[in-house]
């Protein structure tokens, strides 16, 4: 595909997902800000889209997305199948009904067999012929996720004059095997193909879309711009030399330097390995570009994108030039100030040398980190490759000095031959040739010192040395590209399934008879409450003081805001495209109230600063510039108090990976709880959230990695929720709590959600693509179009009835169809397109509505304090003392770090390898001082291991700090500890470690 078409084809498919916006945008991660969770949904979605693929395999897709994008994106895929010839399977989460009436054929999976496979328009008739039957109310998607399920089929069951009976999964198997539909897919496939049909394309002839040499070029482009975005790296390890050029020149100081013994040249050879060694590590930070780009690098390897070496060649070959400009910073600074051999040729030859060392150290950490493919063994086998290749590199300890049992790894050491071809390249220049004592020996004072040092004293040697380092940067960048080719990511997807889902599992595929009040709680059993249309009438929290019904009693809390508006320092990027303003506001005037035991929905398109609002109000903003008011039951927020009474549930989930769904619990609790709440009372406090949140099978489990194990998103998703409540909060907010949830997984945290706010809290959720069960779950809505404003804030109604009635009233807004999802239609009727087709602003409509005119009386009512009131008020910032929060930094960081086997694993074995590496290295050294020679050997042996072992040690705890890291965001966030208490239980909890591996190397 020629440049110009692909193109063309890229904007139209960025034009269909709506990423047309965000084009420009870098993707982003936890650490550097990008676009949004479902923008970069999408990007994995037109990644594939925009390659000639006619068989499309596509895994939740929607995920983050609102239903209205989600039907485009379907639509589009439709039409492109139909036009084109295609093939597409898409496993959807919750797919709206309009988006479900798109496909052809639907594949209905439980329990590992085909329930049903066939036409759409069947899949009811099939599932009546059994015994269920859909409600009008409910969406058809939904219904097929369900009925399958133990929990969930007694509520579709149909035969009025038959008792019900469980239907397990082999039944349904049996049955649609003797449906027509079941029949025709059999006999179809009793027919071999015929051929006279076959397409060309359906054999391809090439394993990749394009020449080699396009495959290169591509891959070329794209590492110039990751270097381009990545430049503060390569300044920062430019910088980084320069920094220690200026030590080393100020400690080899040229007036300082005298050239009149073998003692003084070995301060000379000193000075040289040092360079050595300070371009050698100047090449480790290669090590985590390349474990960071490296899932990236396998998804489109193991998609056919391009071949290993197409990837590997870029990343070697476009590192060269900035080589030239670090090594050049720390070779043209010190050469003449240390006072080397000032002949220019030689000045050259060592600046060549060190940039072939460069080179050799950058290719070594990219094939380490290609090979081990974890940040944790990548970091320390490196740290180990580096000790060994110093250690035996002929500095430290002499050639003579080698035992025979370890010369050969003095041969193989690539610093072995950098060492002796510096140290031949200086000391064979003018400034070494006199003689000293001339009547015992002719050899020139150069010559001497080498000699004395172990090294070979010939000038080829510099050649050779040279030599080897290209032949090793060649070899080390052969073996990355090996690695590449027939290594596979680590790890496999597994999630904790407790016990009794299991007993479910296999009674709901054998249709075995089970416990099922054992089995459920009550708050498992049956669908979401939904409101009444009455809910509305809770109007403030002052009926009574304190809510009870559970251990810990609450204070229950309206909040209220009133004009806000938040704006941030326009983005250069805008600047230079003409716009003229200094700040950009993503939030115009928005104006509510959230009120205890309303359910409140936040809504809106993407991009309509739904997350923004909700972060705003909940002071998690730590930027940009806010304005308006906002109360707490009358009174103004003050952050430091309003952290105490609320809760924030994140949409990404970020737990600690090594601790139990208990253990999470008891943190929280322990932290944010008052002082006098006792152990026991605690206790019974997460017990009581567990049965809330539908937790306790899971107590135990790990709660691991996302995506890795550990447990489920929609079991983590309970989990963030449990965290925030065994807080005891009087306000929650939730962001996104459906994202990622399957139908049922979503059904069951709506209901944690639901029986939330039925004990009197005050709960707002962001929410996207909701079903019609999922969205009349909710009380109240506060909708919000692009650009920051709002155009609903009130009640549902009874099926939606208020907010119905309320934009049918809106002159040429189209009427809902009959079984439409009101959440969808909302969402279609309001876009920015149906604006300027009925030439209409639905915030002005909105301000200029008698609903906008109660909610501003509600507001000032609420913003006033009730009589006998006061404000809130805490005495410290946190919950619990400095102490407590030390110990219970402590506690956790115990767990996580003797839970995390790779972690601790490599740290011992490592360290116990490395003793035993010097044991065998530096074998009696102590007992053979014989000459000055060996007391160098000996401070070199002690040198190597106070510099390793704490290299090592930084190096591998690095990426389990990483991981915490995000956790400890979030947690500090809360209001849980402040940096010092944990600070000190990471630094005592490695002392610690520490402590039991120093005797290793001591030994």
């Amino acid at each position: 595909m020629g440049g110009l078409e692909a193109n063309v084809n890229t904007d139209y498919i960025l034009k269909i997902l709506g990423l047309e916006m965000c084009a420009d945008t870098m993707v982003g991660d936890e650490m550097l800000r990008g676009i949004s969770g479902g923008q970069r949904k999408r990007v994995t979605t037109g990644e594939m889209l925009v390659g000639p693929a006619k068989a499309l395999f596509m895994d939740e897709i929607s995920t983050g997305l609102d239903s209205s994008t989600t039907f485009q994106i379907v639509n589009s895929l439709r039409q492109s199948v139909h036009i084109l010839g295609g093939t597409a399977v898409i496993s959807l989460l919750q797919p709206a009904p309009e988006t479900y009436n798109l496909f052809d054929d639907i594949i209905l999976l439980s329990d590992g067999q085909v329930v049903y496979q066939g036409p759409r328009e069947d899949v009811l008739e099939f599932f009546e012929s059994v015994g269920f039957k859909c409600p009008e109310r409910k969406g058809i998607a939904d219904f097929l996720q369900e009925v399958t399920s133990k929990k969930d089929q007694k509520q579709y069951w149909a035969q009025g004059d038959e008792p019900y009976r469980f239907v397990p999964v082999k039944d349904f198997v049996r049955a649609f095997q003797s449906f027509h539909t079941g029949r025709a897919i059999r006999k179809e496939l009793a027919v071999p193909f015929d051929k006279s049909k076959s397409h060309p394309a359906a054999l391809t002839t090439t394993r990749y879309g394009v020449s080699g040499t396009e495959l290169l070029k591509a891959n070329i482009d794209r590492e110039i711009l990751l270097m381009k975005r990545n430049s503060f790296v390569y300044m920062f390890r430019t910088f980084q030399l320069i920094l220690m050029s200026f030590i080393a020149m100020t400690l080899f100081f040229r007036t300082k330097m005298k050239r009149d013994s073998v003692t003084n040249g070995g301060i000379y050879m000193g000075a040289l390995f040092f360079g050595v060694l300070m371009i050698m590590f100047n090449g480790f930070s290669e090590l985590a570009l390349t474990v960071f780009k490296l899932p990236v690098f396998f998804k489109q390897r193991d998609l056919l994108f391009y071949p290993a070496w197409a990837y590997t060649i870029p990343s070697w070959i476009l590192k060269i030039p900035i080589t030239f400009v670090e090594v050049g910073g720390y070779v043209f600074i010190t050469y003449y100030v240390m006072g080397f051999d000032p002949n220019v040729g030689r000045f050259f030859k060592q600046y060549l040398l060190m940039l072939a060392i460069n080179q050799m150290a950058a290719s070594l950490f990219r094939f380490i980190g290609g090979a081990a493919r974890n940040m944790i063994v990548a970091n320390v086998f490196a740290s180990f490759m580096l000790l060994i290749f110093m250690v035996l590199g002929g500095f430290i300890l002499v050639r003579e000095k080698v035992k025979k049992w370890w010369i050969w790894g003095y041969w193989i050491s690539p610093l072995m031959y950098a060492q002796n071809a510096i140290s031949v390249n200086e000391f064979f220049g003018h400034s070494w040739d006199k003689i000293l004592n001339s009547t015992a020996s002719n050899e020139t004072l150069g010559v001497q010192v080498l000699k004395y040092r172990g090294v070979f004293p010939e000038a080829k040697w510099y050649w050779i040395g040279l030599g080897a380092m290209l032949g090793y940067t060649l070899l080390f960048n052969a073996l990355f590209t090996l690695a590449l080719t027939y290594l596979k990511a680590y790890g496999n997807s597994r999630s904790s399934v407790s016990e009794d889902e299991l007993k479910e599992k296999h009674a709901n595929l054998n249709g075995e008879v089970l416990d099922i009040d054992r089995l459920e709680s009550p708050s498992n059993d049956g669908p979401i409450r939904m409101n009444t249309g009455n809910d509305s009438a809770i109007v403030e929290e002052n009926s009574s003081p304190m809510q009870r019904g559970m251990v810990l009693p609450f204070l229950p809390l309206s909040l209220t805001f009133d004009n806000i508006r938040y704006s941030v320092d326009m983005p250069p990027e805008m600047k230079a495209q003409g716009v003229v303003e200094d700040r950009l506001e993503l939030l115009k005037g928005v104006s509510g109230s959230f009120r205890p035991g309303v359910l409140t929905a936040l809504m809106g398109v993407s991009g309509a600063g739904k997350t923004t609002l909700m972060d705003v109000l909940a002071g998690r903003k730590t930027g940009g510039y806010i304005q308006g008011n906002i109360s707490i039951s009358g009174y103004p927020k003050k952050q430091e108090t309003f952290a105490r009474v609320s809760g924030y549930c994140e949409q990404n989930d970020i737990h600690s990976p090594q601790v139990t769904v208990y253990e999470s619990l008891l943190f929280s609790a322990w932290l944010r709880l008052p002082e006098d709440v006792d152990s026991n009372k605690r206790r019974m406090f997460i017990e009581e959230v567990m049965e809330l949140v539908e937790l306790k099978p899971l107590k135990d489990a790990l709660v691991g990695l996302p995506g890795v194990n550990g447990l489920s998103t929609e079991q983590r998703k309970r989990l963030t929720i449990a965290v925030e409540l065994v807080a005891n909060p009087s306000i929650i907010f939730m962001d996104e709590p459906t994202s990622g949830l399957d139908a049922r997984a979503a059904a069951i945290v709506m209901r944690t959600v639901r029986n939330t706010v039925d004990t009197g809290r005050t709960v707002v959720c962001t929410i996207h693509q909701p079903s019609i069960d999922i969205f009349e779950a909710f009380d109240e809505l506060f909708l919000m179009k692009r650009g920051g404003e709002e155009i609903y804030a009130g009640p549902l109604g009874h099926h939606s009835a208020d907010l119905i009635n309320y934009y049918e009233g809106i002159h040429g807004v189209s009427k809902i169809k009959d079984g439409y999802n009101p959440a969808t239609w909302m969402l279609e009727v309001t876009t920015i397109g149906q604006e300027q087709m009925l030439a209409i602003d639905f915030s002005d409509i909105y301000k200029k509505s008698e609903l906008y005119q109660r909610n501003k009386a509600l507001i000032k009512e609420l913003s006033q304090p009730a009589p006998g009131s006061t404000d809130l008020y805490f005495p410290t910032q946190y919950s619990q003392s400095s102490i407590t929060q030390c110990i219970a930094c402590l506690w956790k960081q115990n767990l996580s770090y003797w839970r995390n086997p790779p972690y601790n694993a490599v740290r011992f074995l490592f360290t116990t390898v490395i003793a035993l590496l010097f044991g065998t290295i530096f074998w009696d050294l102590g007992g053979k001082m014989s000459q000055s020679q060996d007391l160098f050997n000996a401070m070199g042996s002690m040198y190597a291991a106070v510099l390793f072992i704490g290299i090592m040690n930084c190096t591998s705890v690095q990426p389990v700090v990483a991981v915490e890291r995000t956790v400890f965001y979030r947690e500090r966030a809360a209001g849980m500890y402040s940096a010092f208490p944990y600070a000190f239980g990471q630094l005592s909890l490695n002392s610690h470690t520490h402590s039991l591996r120093l005797p290793y190397t001591e030994s």
